[in-house]
């Protein structure tokens, strides 16, 4: 398989490695978690809390992805591309309009 090159060659990807309700769920409270702690530690000037920030985010994702979906993360792969998915998913999820993705991404082409 050829190396993916573009977001848009990259997102129905990452949208067949997160089919999981529950994959989703944690990479959104994940997400979440590291924005509010991004937030607080300006607010604070904590600096420290940085690190938790990338451990909230990527912890929860990497666990979703070993106990839930068991499958490969794509940031391994596609670091960049991948945070941009995560951020992506999470505003859909925040829309209510990720489920949509998900079937729009794994179902059959249809037939003409």
């Amino acid at each position: 398989m050829s190396p993916i090159r573009s977001y848009r060659e990259f997102w129905p990807y990452y949208v067949r490695e997160h089919t999981r309700p529950l994959t989703r769920q944690m990479h959104f409270i994940g997400t979440a978690g590291a924005l509010g702690l991004i937030v607080v530690a300006g607010i604070l000037a904590q600096p420290w809390l940085l690190p938790c920030a990338l451990a909230s985010g990527y912890g929860f994702a990497w666990a979703a992805h070993l106990f839930v979906e068991r499958n490969r993360p794509a940031t391994f792969t596609y670091p960049v591309k991948s945070l941009f998915g995560d951020f992506h998913m999470f505003a859909l999820m925040w829309a209510g309009r990720m489920d949509d993705e998900v079937r729009k991404h794994t179902s059959p082409p249809a037939r003409i």
